[in-house]
């Protein structure tokens, strides 16, 4: 269990090796707010959950950032048991922001497309997947997750 100012030293996973850093400027928070990278690439608006306009959701982020990498999990794993998957690999994502008990949480679903796999062998691939992919990792007990394939 972790509580601010106080950290249990068994959930940290210790990077070895960093291979990339995101860094990102937030103002505002989700009324309005304004979200730059560093590097220049992104300059978002952040607009309010449910409202028509411009911008995008923190979710919608989430969303792009675990589907792209749980298909790269895919197909590292892949690689690695010299399984061949579909050209046309994709993953829809899902990731609803909601409240219980009075409190804002997340659910998210990943519907994993690999159309003329055999059922057991995209199970296999799908199942390493998540035990590799660092965004299913991360929120691994943490929400309402699902995945499906099709």
């Amino acid at each position: 269990m972790t509580r601010l100012g106080q950290v249990t030293e068994s959930l940290i996973a210790h990077l070895e090796k960093v291979l990339y850093t995101a860094k990102a400027h937030t103002t505002g928070g989700r009324d309005n707010g304004v979200f730059r990278s560093d590097d220049g690439r992104l300059d978002v608006k952040l607009p309010r959950p449910g409202t028509s306009g411009t911008g995008i959701y923190p979710e919608q982020l989430l969303a792009v950032g675990w589907s792209a990498c749980f298909l790269s999990a895919i197909r590292l794993v892949a690689g690695k048991k010299q399984v061949t998957v579909p050209n046309d690999l994709a993953i829809d994502a899902e990731v609803d922001l909601g409240t219980t008990h009075g409190i804002h949480g997340l659910a998210a679903r990943l519907t994993v497309g690999l159309l003329g796999m055999e059922r057991p062998a995209a199970l296999a691939l799908v199942v390493a997947a998540d035990q590799v992919c660092p965004f299913s990792r991360a929120t691994r007990a943490n929400i309402d997750f699902a995945i499906s394939i099709v």
